[in-house]
């Protein structure tokens, strides 16, 4: 009992701390990212939980920077990768090549890492690259390993992808596949600044100042932030929620409404209910709570739910969207036990 009651002070004061930390973040980041108040939020419930997420915005709005800074304020090891239609999965894996004992001249093949090998990857404009380099990522981004020749190497965490996407340029693009798209927790879109956010923008990147930043996390730290997110207690209540939440874009399901069955040809599958409920413990937690509600969950739902949802050709026609159904389908599902 007296060990059951110290590990609950412990975490207790590590979710002050996460709290602490996260204000010291958002602080740092603010010297160089100007509003985007939602899209920092979500990168951080993205990070606490271990999630790679997308970001979708037209060119120009800081989205490289934002996870560049990033990483820089969190002292962890930073790669970009700019994705173009020649790029080779060789190129973001690594290679072996033939190399030569110096002393006995015996030939071998030594790996030579590629640029995944990091803590934070920036895949810069994901939907250039063909579906076979795209491909290299997907084990990485579930099993946290790489596999080159036959041989397996492990990644060391933390390791979270960071992709952007273009929504307006089509040409030269590939569509992400579903399977890849499920493999991120979030869909962050970037909006354009507000009018004051952007007379600010212009006045501070177009003079002399340059922010100096401060090391706040390292990878160690990280680590045990992210256990304990996974450690914190979700009730029956909120876990139902969101799982009533997911199935509900399932045009199957006997629960799912209309606006479903009528506009959406494939549902979100169960890694949408880990990511909502997941989502949702981070968010309390940087938010110094510690048990997520319902109100966490609805927060979190459009930015887990519309990258998942494959709307028919009859929504395509409508000119209707994901967020439309999702809209629907969150003023449908009570809160309840």
């Amino acid at each position: 009992m007296e060990r059951f009651e110290q590990n609950q002070e412990e975490e207790i004061k590590m979710v002050e701390e996460i709290t602490n930390i996260r204000n010291e973040i958002l602080n740092e980041i603010g010297k160089v990212i100007v509003g985007q108040k939602y899209v920092i939020e979500l990168l951080l419930i993205s990070l606490m939980s271990s999630g790679h997420s997308l970001f979708v915005g037209v060119p120009g709005l800081a989205k490289t920077l934002l996870v560049s800074t990033l990483a820089e304020v969190l002292n962890l090891k930073f790669n970009r990768i700019q994705f173009t239609p020649d790029l080779m999965p060789s190129d973001i894996t690594g290679s072996e090549i033939l190399d030569k004992d110096s002393i006995s001249e015996r030939r071998f093949f030594r790996f030579i890492k590629g640029p995944i090998f990091c803590n934070i990857l920036l895949a810069d404009e994901i939907n250039r690259a063909s579906p076979k380099t795209q491909a290299a990522l997907l084990q990485a981004m579930q099993e946290l390993k790489v596999t080159v020749g036959g041989e397996t190497f492990p990644l060391n965490p933390p390791f979270l992808v960071f992709a952007t996407q273009n929504p307006i340029e089509q040409e030269g693009t590939y569509p992400l596949p579903e399977a890849e798209l499920d493999r991120f927790m979030f869909q962050i879109d970037v909006d354009y600044p507000s009018f004051t956010e952007e007379i600010e923008i212009v006045q501070t990147t177009t003079g002399i100042y340059k922010p100096s930043l401060s090391k706040i996390l390292d990878a160690e730290k990280m680590l045990h932030f992210q256990e304990l997110v996974h450690r914190v207690p979700v009730s029956d209540y909120v876990a139902s929620y969101a799982v009533r939440i997911a199935r509900s874009t399932r045009p199957d399901d006997s629960n799912s409404p209309d606006i479903v069955k009528k506009w959406v040809s494939w549902g979100v599958g169960p890694r949408a209910s880990q990511f909502l409920v997941l989502g949702s413990k981070a968010k309390a937690v940087l938010e110094g709570r510690f048990t997520p509600t319902t109100e966490d969950v609805r927060h979190l739902a459009p930015s887990v739910l519309k990258h998942r949802l494959v709307p028919n050709y009859r929504a395509e026609a409508e000119g209707i969207k994901p967020i439309d159904v999702i809209e629907e389908i969150l003023r449908r599902v009570e809160a309840r036990a």
